[in-house]
């Protein structure tokens, strides 16, 4: 009777030791993953650019999954048309398949939580905190308010956004030192303008409804390092086109580098910085008389630029839980 008693607490004791371990639904540690968040591009060449900064990320961050997307819906359409072009991917067939079937970051992030990553870090590769940037913040906001009835049931364990390549607004990184760091990492395009005895000109994007003030301030901070005759201008917004030539032209150079200040040399960089229209930068340039060479490279070729995303994800990434 003993025996048989005994054998009937062991096994009660086995049973519920069961659900202990199994029962509680125990994911393990909370997976991380990272989302490399660009205004994007539709051409295959300057596709380059961001590749390169993935590659940087993901040496830097081994076994942690890092996906791409595209911030621009004018430019994922111009991908999604493409994914059912069998000709354009034969003709095209080093594009990776997450280029081609890229998503908005909303999309992005929530594939990652889908698969059970609730530790998502997104990295700007934006140039400054403009539309794009605090539009993808106020993304990220919106998914770090929500709130389940039961803490386990919360879609994020943490969820963070790293600050663009010229920084951001705030004391704790001060945006002052990120462009301090840029314009070091720029000395190879002064170089090569000091070679071509040239001003050097860069064309940034810009935007007509955001603050371009950064630029400007960029831009002195570039000369006061070189103490050469560097100038931004803008595609939108402030310097513009006219602004930058003012400048250039009291600089008394007869030669001009022209070079885009973009993560990618997109079409902006082909059409509006070096195209052959009337009203491209090369031409218009040209016509004031200067000898202009341009130069379709996008900064995330340059791998110390590529390196300050690493380091401001790294930053984003040491960032505490979703609050």
């Amino acid at each position: 009777m003993t025996l048989f008693r005994n054998s009937i607490f062991f096994l009660l004791a086995l049973l519920l030791a069961v659900p202990a371990q199994a029962g509680h639904h125990d994911e393990g540690p909370v997976k991380p993953a990272i989302v490399l968040a660009a205004f994007g591009t539709s051409y295959p060449e300057a596709v380059k650019s961001i590749l390169n900064i993935q590659a940087k990320v993901e040496a830097a961050n081994p076994g942690v999954p890092v996906r791409l997307a595209f911030t621009s819906n004018i430019i994922r359409r111009i991908w999604q048309k493409r994914q059912d072009d069998a000709a354009w991917k034969t003709a095209h067939a080093d594009i990776p398949e997450e280029v081609l079937y890229v998503k908005h970051p909303l999309a992005t992030i929530a594939d990652l939580q889908n698969d059970g990553y609730r530790d998502v870090t997104v990295q700007s590769l934006h140039v400054f905190a403009g539309e794009e940037f605090n539009d993808l913040v106020a993304l990220t906001d919106g998914l770090k308010a929500i709130r389940t009835l039961k803490a386990k049931n919360m879609p994020f364990a943490r969820l963070a956004v790293g600050r663009p390549a010229l920084g951001m607004p705030g004391t704790e990184y001060p945006y002052t030192e990120d462009m301090a760091r840029a314009a070091k990492i720029l000395k190879v395009d002064v170089d090569q303008a000091r070679r071509l005895g040239a001003a050097l000109v860069y064309m940034g994007h810009g935007n007509d409804f955001f603050s371009t003030g950064i630029y400007a301030e960029f831009q002195k901070i570039l000369q006061s390092e070189y103490g050469y005759p560097i100038f931004i201008g803008c595609v939108e917004g402030y310097p513009a086109f006219d602004d930058m030539a003012a400048q250039l032209k009291r600089a008394g150079k007869k030669k001009v580098l022209l070079k885009p200040f973009m993560i990618v040399a997109g079409d902006h960089a082909s059409n509006d910085m070096a195209g052959d229209e009337d009203d491209s930068w090369k031409v218009m340039l040209t016509k004031q008389g200067y000898s202009v060479t341009t130069d379709l490279r996008g900064l995330g070729m340059l791998d110390g630029w590529a390196d300050i995303y690493v380091d401001h994800l790294k930053d984003a990434m040491a960032e505490g839980p979703a609050k």
